[in-house]
């Protein structure tokens, strides 16, 4: 099966004008995502397909192919539609030009279902969202059968909640579909549906006409680019995983960093110059919960009450960290009356608990707080702490995390999680912002 990757770019656009020519950290828009897709396994070419010049040099410059498209397109599946006219395939994959924080394993998750399933003609991708997400209209959202195929999509919140506090669970739209040869050839035949104009949702032509779209469901990647706060969003996350990158290829202990802790005083001895450059700069401290500020045990009462066991240390260095101006916050994939009881000891009041898509609750408690990407410090300890590693300026893990997850992050602790490993991020940070070890006076847990 020969599989087409078509990336339509066009340089108008309501809210970002020549948004694919936007600077994106030293390489424009389009050149983000061409690179993602080309890395993607199972793919026999890769075209952007545009109808500007500007858009066709640039491509051209880096090293893409381009086939230009007529002005007249009104949708990206029109552009792709065109596209194959002169470039025969049994599979096109439309990607959007703007999703430059789209993985390669999605586009090879969305052509895995066409060999699954015979009977699969249209599919996309839908990921896991918050309840906040769900809210804005720049986030299309889907709901699914199933069998998961598409019921609809909106910019609307699906589904509606409509008692205060009911539990429900949010998809939102990842934009990349594939379609078959020749339902791409009928979905040109097709007049634009009601709907589609309503919502402008492409996808909605397909499923007025009766053709199914496939969706599974792929880890959260990050939003694409359709404002001026997505593409600054998007550039924060894009450099501090580049500046993760470039500052070390592997984990780096503390312990191995210092000098022989007998041979100077605590602090005269300095990290590694570009860990100690991050450790200046965090502005916000992220930490997990279970493993870190716990030693990840689950203890359950007699009542079967979840029970936890925090460290007294732990809860003075948050109380430093908000002395010094440094906000503090908590993610977790876990919620109990134990754990709010004790953030709300510590008068942490920006956590998200319960969530299990952290890249997503990350970038929202970053929104909020007012940081860019490499003001942050996460301190993790498990595999879903990996997937946000690269979204922070500092990635953090305990002593007694796995190997695989220390290889991942930039900073490897000596103390174990629930064993004052949070308190040795902070002596860390406050060391290297104020270049002395004198703490502040006063300060109950």
């Amino acid at each position: 099966m020969k599989a087409v990757a078509v990336i339509p770019a066009r340089y108008a656009s309501t809210r970002l004008a020549g948004k694919p020519l936007l600077d994106i950290c030293g390489k424009p828009l389009i050149q983000r995502v061409w690179e993602i897709v080309s890395r993607a396994r199972g793919l026999d070419d890769v075209v952007v397909a545009t109808d500007d010049v500007r858009i066709a040099d640039a491509v051209e410059r880096f090293g893409g192919r381009v086939c230009m498209t007529s002005p007249d397109c009104r949708s990206g599946s029109d552009r792709v539609r065109e596209v194959a006219e002169s470039l025969a395939a049994d599979l096109y994959v439309n990607v959007q030009g703007d999703e430059p924080l789209l993985e390669p394993a999605a586009i090879e998750r969305l052509l895995d279902v066409f060999t699954e399933d015979a009977g699969v003609q249209v599919a996309t991708l839908c990921s896991r969202i918050s309840e906040e997400q769900a809210r804005s209209p720049h986030q299309v959202k889907v709901i699914r059968d199933h069998a998961e195929n598409a019921l609809y999509f909106s910019r609307a919140p699906l589904p509606f909640v409509r008692e205060r506090g009911e539990a429900a669970e949010f998809w939102g739209h990842v934009g990349i579909y594939a379609y078959r040869a020749h339902v791409l050839r009928c979905f040109a035949s097709l007049p634009p549906s009601p709907l589609e104009q309503a919502e402008k949702l492409e996808q909605l032509r397909f499923l007025q006409a009766g053709i199914a779209i496939r969706v599974p469901e792929v880890p959260p990647m990050g939003a694409g680019v359709d404002t001026p706060e997505d593409l600054e969003r998007v550039r924060a996350i894009i450099n501090g995983r580049e500046h993760a990158n470039a500052a070390t290829a592997g984990a780096v202990a503390v312990g191995d960093l210092r000098g022989p802790v007998s041979a100077c005083p605590v602090g005269a001895a300095g990290l590694n110059p570009a860990l100690a450059g991050k450790l200046r700069h965090i502005k916000l401290v992220i930490t997990d919960v279970d493993g870190v500020l716990t030693d990840g045990g689950l203890y359950y009462g007699p009542d079967g009450e979840c029970l936890k066991r925090f460290h007294a240390r732990d809860g003075l260095g948050v109380r430093l960290l908000q002395q010094a101006g440094i906000q503090v916050s908590a993610l977790s994939g876990r919620d109990c009356p134990a754990l709010r009881r004790r953030l709300a000891d510590l008068g942490i009041a920006e956590a998200v608990l319960g969530q299990a898509d952290k890249r997503a609750a990350l970038c929202g408690i970053m929104e909020r707080c007012g940081v860019v990407a490499e003001e942050v410090a996460f301190i993790g300890d498990d595999i879903p702490d990996m997937e946000v590693f690269g979204l922070c300026g500092l990635s953090v893990t305990v002593a007694d995390a796995p190997e695989y997850v220390k290889a991942r992050a930039d900073l490897v602790l000596k103390c174990k999680g629930g064993l004052g490993a949070f308190r040795e991020v902070v002596d860390e940070i406050l060391e290297k912002k104020a270049g002395s070890d004198v703490l502040p006076e006063n300060v109950r847990t």
